[in-house]
């Protein structure tokens, strides 16, 4: 296996910025992996016509349906024999400089450290605060979103400690959940948990679930502010109707939360969520806005069960119940 680092770029309907994000990677990196899941624009062909300098390899895998994020990813790594692996959004086009590679691979290589990130920064703009680095959610912070209360009262101490927006963004530091739109992991670690969870499918709370098991298998997790990236932000996410963005968003987080808080705590986001979203839908009828009120009723009842049960919503189509099995023989945070 090539001690070298592989980049991985899931690619859904990104025709429009995957060229650049490629040809910023292979600035740094030798070995690209864009899988397309699925896209109707022509982001495969946009891919492939990339201009691939001398010692670098590009290679464009079409899924042919939607894998998800975490699926992309864990298709990604399975195309790559490198040890390490770099995930990028392809709206992330990384900064010129010799050093950013060297910076990400010396704090990857510290002991126990199993993934480390970069910080993405708004084009013309400063670090992308509040998104770069977040705090692995608890219970109230998830019911703090639900409820809306952190979109109305964003300097609320709940929001800020999860938001993480008194971080020094310039400070090398640990941290606890890069975004997955930056992100270099080892390929060991990736390998010890079994890959990134599909059933959070197509996206939102995957990256945040890798970084809970990676803390809780004993890895840490690094920000290198050495490195940095352009970031556009919501490429693909855009793209998806409103009501199936209330749908996955609020899915994802309720699978999370029986994952990871217990039942108890679940039934509490539950009850915040049921909360917030019926009061999105007396606001919509009373302002007459229509587009989400399939994906709110939806998202209700899935509360509503997970209320009552203190479990997980059933996976939708295309993802799995468990963390990908068999990888290997031995991948957008709010609404």
């Amino acid at each position: 296996m090539s001690g070298s680092t592989g980049v991985v770029i899931v690619s859904y309907n990104s025709a429009s910025c995957l060229a650049s994000c490629v040809e910023a990677v292979f600035r740094h990196f030798q070995e690209v992996v864009v899988v397309d899941n699925g896209s109707t624009d022509g982001s495969a062909a946009k891919a492939r016509g990339v201009s691939t300098p001398d010692g670098r390899r590009l290679d464009v895998w079409e899924a042919g349906r939607n894998l998800g994020f975490a699926g992309g990813v864990n298709a990604g790594v399975r195309r790559l024999r490198t040890a390490n692996v770099l995930v990028l959004n392809p709206d992330v086009k990384l900064a010129s400089g010799e050093g950013l590679r060297a910076a990400l691979e010396e704090a990857l290589a510290l002991e126990r450290t199993g993934a480390v990130a970069g910080v993405l920064r708004e084009p013309g703009r400063g670090p992308q605060a509040g998104f770069t680095v977040r705090s692995l959610p608890r219970a109230r912070d998830l019911m703090m979103e639900s409820l809306g209360v952190n979109a109305l009262w964003p300097s609320n101490p709940v929001n800020v400690r999860y938001r993480c927006l008194d971080l020094d963004l310039n400070q090398a530091q640990e941290v606890e959940q890069p975004a997955g739109a930056f992100f270099m992991f080892r390929r060991e670690a990736w390998e010890e948990l079994g890959g990134w969870d599909e059933s959070f499918h197509p996206v939102w709370f995957e990256d945040v679930d890798f970084c809970q098991r990676l803390k809780r298998a004993g890895w840490k997790i690094r920000l290198v502010p050495e490195a940095r990236a352009a970031h556009e932000g919501g490429h693909s996410v855009e793209k998806l109707l409103p009501a199936s963005r209330a749908s996955y968003w609020y899915g994802s987080l309720l699978r999370y939360s029986a994952k990871h808080l217990g039942p108890w705590r679940t039934r509490a986001v539950a009850a915040a969520v049921l909360l917030g979203i019926t009061g999105r839908m007396i606001l919509d009828t009373v302002n007459r806005r229509r587009g989400a009120g399939a994906g709110y009723s939806a998202v209700a009842r899935m509360a509503a069960r997970a209320l009552v049960t203190g479990r997980a919503p059933a996976a939708p189509a295309g993802g799995s119940q468990r963390a990908n099995q068999g990888l290997t023989t031995r991948h957008l945070h709010g609404l």
